[in-house]
């Protein structure tokens, strides 16, 4: 059976906790804290894990955070290989305000690492790739390494018969688009800020996204809607999949869960309406949980079957 290999090259310990009002210059008392694994990689490979897909997830580690980060995924039994960089593994903080219901997300940039240290992550990532599975790059870069760090690893897993898939954005993004991508996950907003127009209605996406898969650029393209769900393209169709109102309680792992959701099915190689409407239910259960907990397998199953797809 196929697997998923991803690459995390900037991961995150997740750190998330409550106060009843933010205010400058006074101590803030803090509720209690969770805290998760994180980083897209590292978050989708956690989805893939806990929805019963087979998944290795390879990520820079270094410090006292990344020890933890890696005693964290070993308590999750996920398949992991952790690549040691001189720097520390960065921390990320989420922050509920009580009194408003709000969410404040602090986002470090991570220490700098050399060439060096990004070659191997390359090198580890690839050398666990065999024909058919496969490869998710996700998530920001840290200093240091060139902006087609993915393009690379993409490149080197194709060659081994590999799938590829990307969930970044920026300059990043557009270096993996030039050589080209099976599959291409992103918001509204990343995907807005690519194609220098963002649709205000789910069925006016095909139409924006068309050229890009006519290009070559990318095979499938997954853009993610919020509350309005998302929609799924290719070169000849286009679905979306509505989902049920909820009330969230975070925004955190959305889109990861969402991606974990769907390259669970596409691996199996299931239906691509289906696949859709799996990732859609895994990205809104990902709404119910507290820090980076991402989505709960029986959450997805409800929300599975309260989530309706059609074609555009």
């Amino acid at each position: 059976m196929a697997k998923v290999v991803t690459l995390t090259p900037n991961p995150a310990l997740d750190i998330a906790t409550s106060v009843e009002k933010l205010l400058p210059s006074h101590k803030l008392r803090c509720g209690p804290v969770r805290r998760d694994p994180g980083g897209g990689g590292i978050n989708v490979a956690r989805v893939i894990h806990r929805l019963g897909g087979k998944v290795v997830a390879v990520y820079s580690c270094g410090g006292g955070s990344g020890d933890e980060l890696r005693d964290l995924l070993r308590r999750e039994g996920l398949l992991h290989r952790a690549v040691h960089v001189a720097g520390h593994t960065r921390e990320s903080f989420n922050i509920t305000e009580d009194a408003s219901g709000s969410q404040f997300r602090f986002i470090l940039p991570g220490d700098p690492m050399t060439e060096g240290e990004a070659k191997r992550c390359i090198d580890v990532a690839v050398s666990l790739v065999a024909s058919g599975d496969y490869v998710v790059g996700s998530g920001s870069l840290p200093p240091g390494p060139p902006v087609d760090f993915y393009a690379r690893f993409i490149r080197a897993a194709v060659a081994k018969g590999a799938k590829s898939v990307i969930d970044t954005q920026g300059a990043s993004l557009r270096a993996v688009l030039e050589a080209g991508v099976d599959v291409l996950k992103a918001s509204a907003r990343e995907m807005g800020e690519y194609l220098g127009v963002e649709p205000k209605e789910a069925g006016a996406w095909p139409q924006a996204c068309r050229e890009l898969v006519k290009s070559g650029k990318a095979g499938l393209i997954a853009v993610t809607l919020g509350k309005d769900g998302a929609v799924l393209i290719n070169g000849s169709r286009a679905w979306h999949a509505a989902v049920p109102t909820v009330t969230s309680t975070t925004t955190v792992g959305a889109g990861d869960s969402f991606l974990g959701g769907l390259l669970t099915k596409l691996v199996e190689h299931q239906d691509l309406a289906d696949a859709l409407r799996y990732a859609a239910s895994a990205g809104t259960a990902a709404l119910f949980t507290h820090g980076t907990g991402l989505c709960d397998p029986a959450e997805v199953e409800k929300l599975y079957a309260a989530t309706s797809v059609k074609e555009l």
